[in-house]
């Protein structure tokens, strides 16, 4: 069994874990969650939506309780690396939000503390098991695109209130859950192309970026977000030697409204207009093109490779040197951030 302590009550935890979490009763049990008392002050009401988990500011609680196997970390950025670090000391395996870490050279400190100590330490790259990358991978993974050309990832918006945004942060937020897609996938690249920088404050902001993976065989992946986009592109454009793939964006979860108490799952319809759009030569010369229905998301697939992972029976699914990756490209992108002029 499972037994889970949450660091943290944001979104993150009643969003992308909780739903997910508690269709694994059998495997998982979500023992306590972890709040500062100053982040409990007027919002004690959420708490009563989960009668059957113990919430606590006392951190001591949930690090000396010797049935807690499992602390997951959804606190700001800043502090992933201390509770990390933390938990890892007191015995205990870590599921940790991302970004992992602020600096590769601090997740490699954590990586290192966790080997260590013979225990589990991963980044919840819960993103690789959306329904649309999932439908992708499905397309790839059938072969009729042939050999990669080249594939385009966009996560962009609409807001021209970014002019106000005056500060680093889009690369840690946004780009690393596509970076992470992108590398999950193809693997670690020959070399990178960094465009990063902000269109009103340039040298002060991050919030545009195009970034360019290089692989073998002239592959090249590219990962883009900006927040002028009026009209969507696909979320995804893949081109092979035998064909393409658009797959359309679904929309932003920021988007979404919900109604107050916990989340629950509701099953994933997509109309067919979402459906991606496939055209490809197959192996007689014939031309096809058809609509690929939409794979389901499951954010609760990190789960289920963590209780495999701490029994020692799989490899975690979110590998180091995929996590040191990603971090290197960031810390790369805002330097390069850091450097634009008007």
């Amino acid at each position: 069994m499972l037994t889970v302590a949450y660091i943290g009550f944001g979104n993150s935890v009643t969003h992308y874990h909780l739903p997910y979490v508690e269709k694994k009763k059998e495997k998982i049990k979500v023992k306590y969650i972890y709040r500062r008392e100053e982040d409990r002050i007027g919002d004690t009401e959420r708490e009563t939506w989960y009668p059957n988990y113990t919430f606590t500011s006392d951190i001591d609680t949930i690090m000396d309780d010797p049935e807690v196997n499992l602390i997951v970390i959804n606190t700001p950025d800043a502090f992933h690396v201390d509770y990390s670090l933390l938990s890892l000391k007191k015995g205990k395996n870590v599921l940790c939000e991302k970004p992992f870490a602020l600096t590769k050279k601090a997740a490699e400190e954590v990586f290192t503390l966790a080997n260590e100590k013979g225990l589990i330490a991963t980044a919840n790259q819960n993103r690789r098991f959306d329904a649309d990358f999932l439908t992708v991978k499905k397309v790839i993974d059938s072969g009729v695109l042939g050999d990669l050309v080249e594939i385009e990832s966009h996560y962009d918006y609409f807001r021209p209130s970014i002019k106000e945004n005056k500060r680093m942060g889009f690369l840690y937020g946004l780009a690393v859950h596509p970076l992470d897609q992108i590398i999950s996938k193809f693997g670690i690249p020959i070399r990178t192309c960094l465009d990063c920088r902000s269109i009103d404050n340039p040298g002060i902001s991050d919030d545009y970026y195009d970034i360019d993976l290089f692989y073998d065989n002239g592959f090249k992946a590219t990962v883009k977000t900006s927040c002028y986009v009026k009209l969507d592109y696909p979320r995804f454009i893949v081109h092979g030697k035998k064909g393409s793939f658009l797959m359309p964006s679904l929309g932003h979860n920021s988007n979404k409204k919900y109604k107050p108490g916990p989340i629950v799952l509701a099953e994933e319809n997509y109309p067919e207009e979402l459906w991606g759009t496939l055209s490809y030569i197959n192996d007689a010369g014939e031309d096809n093109y058809l609509k690929v229905p939409i794979e389901s998301t499951d954010y609760g697939a990190i789960y289920e490779n963590l209780i495999a992972a701490i029994e020692g029976k799989q490899e975690k699914i979110v590998k180091d040197i995929e996590v040191l990756k990603v971090l290197e490209i960031i810390e790369d992108g805002i330097a390069v951030a850091k450097e634009a002029k008007e």
